[in-house]
C-alpha cells in the first residue's frame, strides 16, 4: 500500500482525454513531475549497494546466527556464491533473498 499526503496536488484523479479516446493524461509531463515531487518529498529511498564477497557471506552468516540455523559451512558458501553469480550482483538484498530461500528449503519459519 502506498499513501501520499500533500496539500498542493492539483488533480486528485488523473484526467483522461476521453474526446480523443486516448488513455493518456492530458499533461503527461505534469503527471510525471507530480509523482517525482511526491517521491522526493515523502518517499523512502533504499539503496542496495554492492559489497565484497566476504561482506556478502558475513551477512548470510549473520542471518543464519540470528535464526539459529547451522547449515554445513562449505555447502552454504558454495550455494551463496552460486546464488549471487546467477543474480548478477552481491548486496544486502541478494544476501537476504538467498537466506529466505535457504530458510524455506530448511523448513525454518522467518
Amino acid at each position: 500500500m502506498i499513501l501520499y499526503a500533500t496539500s498542493n496536488r492539483r488533480h486528485l484523479m488523473p484526467r483522461d482525454m476521453i474526446e480523443n479516446e486516448r488513455s493518456t493524461a492530458i499533461n503527461p509531463g505534469e503527471a510525471v513531475e507530480e509523482k517525482v515531487s511526491l517521491s522526493d518529498r515523502f518517499g523512502l529511498w533504499l539503496g542496495f549497494h554492492p559489497c565484497s564477497q566476504d561482506e556478502y557471506l558475513a551477512m548470510i552468516d549473520g542471518y543464519c546466527a540470528a535464526y539459529d540455523m547451522h547449515p554445513d559451512e562449505e555447502k552454504l558458501r558454495a550455494e551463496a556464491i552460486e546464488w549471487q553469480a546467477t543474480r548478477g550482483s552481491r548486496s544486502g538484498r541478494v544476501a537476504w533473498q538467498f537466506f529466505t530461500d535457504l530458510a524455506g528449503r530448511s523448513g525454518v519459519r522467518i
